[in-house]
């Protein structure tokens, strides 16, 4: 064969392999609103900068008449790229061959593609739209899967693992997404789950729609399997490539410091009226979170499950941070079981991957009751604590009114190795607030009192408000460093995160904690 003739061929080549499985079922993937997986990566990536590999893959399977259909890539496209001008590896699954089924040789591509990322440093990027395992190749398709999922929890805390679902996930497929960092839907067009509406009216008799069993929408609110989601594939692409400019290339890397315009002395003299002269009423914390960090940008995680906690990268006069705020609006803030969970994920994501943390605090306790008991408020919240203990990176908390109990200790205290611990005066550290402690304290007075008990409760109350629920006993303590105005906490959380730049920390040799899952 001539150059001329082989050069030929391999443009053919090519050109089939682009062409995925026809026309027929890329014009049926569009009619879905989902773009091919070709397309997905010309979205996602910088122009230009794909870099494809194992383009001419193709199965070895030869049973149910199978190898006489051998189409090259094997419905999995695979290779590296950037993001602006940063190095990521992806995969994207091709719904139009074989509906994206994953078999072994699949899988193989994949599995190269991570374990590259690993050598080089640099994040993984999985677009998901499959059918599962192809049934054809039976537990050649299993093994496959678990060699993904092996990559997985080998490259977590290694290098950042996102995973975009833009269609079908189901069966033994949603566990890769359910290790990786983060996991992005698209609403209306993707679901996960184990198991089908079918297998669920089988054994449970429940009538479900696909929708309601594994949507987009139920995964954010309700599993918290979503950490993001969008209308379409281009504002979830758009998304992702926010989300990475917070992030690191790897662990042994600092996030990007970008430039800022956004004067570090800037005052924020809302903030000197933001909370509501009765402590018992709520205020939006997120008026607080975009009021102090750069150009009021703040890109929240996890914004529909357990939304009594807020969390979310921003950054400090340039520095990318991790925000852990409780939210007043929301069930006055407490930290219940779905919000301490939601925390200590997010917090471990920040310290494995050298993102300082900042969190604001107002919070009046855990959840208490039965629900919340039987549904392991004491190991969830400890899960909570052990994640803020365990963080070595950067750690700077403003109380901004309540810490009460137990749930002042957990978010992020000086006793639990934070670094800079501040409190506006309005702070209200104790053990409890002062109606609870006064029903306790002063029981046998206020029975005492007859007819005069509400007037005097108020009068204790008000007396145990002045001793305890300030930010003054703590800081004579040296518990809280300074007690300082909200107008100044844009410029002093800046001050404290530049002096702790260089921080060095460590916790003892062992082969690994065991955080009370």
């Amino acid at each position: 064969m001539t150059i001329e003739r082989s050069i030929l061929e391999l443009a053919h080549l090519r050109e089939t392999a682009r062409r995925a499985g026809g026309e027929r079922r890329i014009e049926k993937q569009h009619a879905q609103g989902k773009y091919t997986a070709r397309e997905r990566l010309e979205r996602l990536l910088d122009e230009g900068s794909f870099e494809e590999s194992d383009i001419f893959v193709t199965h070895r399977c030869t049973d149910f008449g199978m190898e006489k259909d051998q189409p090259l890539t094997d419905g999995v496209i695979t290779g590296h790229g950037t993001i602006n001008g940063r190095l990521v590896f992806v995969f994207s699954q091709d719904f139009t061959i074989f509906g994206g089924s994953l078999g072994k040789a699949f899988a193989e591509k994949i599995c190269k593609i991570m374990d590259l990322a690993m050598k080089v440093g640099a994040p993984i990027i999985g677009l998901n739209d499959s059918g599962g395992a192809r049934i054809q190749e039976g537990v050649d398709a299993l093994a496959g899967y678990s060699d993904i999922f092996l990559r997985n929890v080998l490259a977590s805390g290694v290098v950042p693992q996102i995973s975009l679902v833009l269609g079908p996930c189901a069966g033994g497929a949603v566990y890769s997404p359910a290790i990786t960092d983060f996991v992005a839907m698209t609403r209306g067009t993707s679901y996960m789950f184990l198991t089908g509406p079918k297998v669920v009216k089988q054994v449970t008799h429940e009538d479900v729609t696909v929708e309601a069993l594994g949507g987009a929408d139920i995964h954010a609110q309700k599993s918290g399997v979503a950490h993001f989601v969008s209308p379409d594939e281009d504002e979830a692409f758009a998304l992702l490539r926010r989300l990475l400019s917070f992030l690191p290339q790897n662990y042994q890397e600092r996030p990007p410091i970008s430039n800022c315009q956004d004067p570090p002395d800037r005052a924020t003299p809302e903030l000197n009226a933001v909370l509501p002269d009765n402590p018992g009423l709520p205020y939006d914390v997120k008026d607080v979170i975009t009021a102090i960090v750069d150009d009021r940008e703040f890109l929240e995680v996890h914004e529909s499950f357990a939304p009594n906690l807020v969390v979310g990268f921003a950054r400090f006069n340039g520095r990318p941070v991790g925000i852990v705020a409780n939210q007043p609006r929301v069930l006055a803030g407490v930290l219940d079981n779905s919000a301490s969970v939601k925390g200590a994920r997010f917090v471990r994501f920040c310290d494995a991957f050298n993102i300082p943390l900042v969190t604001l605090e107002d919070v009046p306790g855990f959840m208490p009751g039965t629900r919340q008991e039987y549904g392991g408020i004491i190991r969830n919240g400890a899960k909570l604590l052990f994640a803020f203990a365990e963080a070595t990176v950067p750690k700077v908390t403003v109380i901004l009114r309540k810490a009460y109990g137990g749930a002042y200790c957990v978010m992020s205290s000086k006793h639990l190795r934070g670094d800079v611990n501040y409190a506006w005066p309005s702070a209200e550290i104790a053990v409890m607030g002062p109606d609870g402690a006064v029903e306790i304290i002063y029981k046998k007075e206020l029975d005492a009192a007859g007819n005069a008990v509400e007037a005097r409760a108020a009068e204790l109350k008000e007396q145990y408000a002045n001793l305890f629920a300030t930010p003054y006993v703590a800081a004579r303590k040296g518990y809280i460093d300074d007690v300082m105005k909200p107008a100044t906490t844009r410029f002093r959380i800046i001050k404290a995160l530049e002096m702790l730049a260089e921080k060095k920390d460590s916790n003892p040799a062992r082969r690994h904690t065991n955080i009370p899952l």
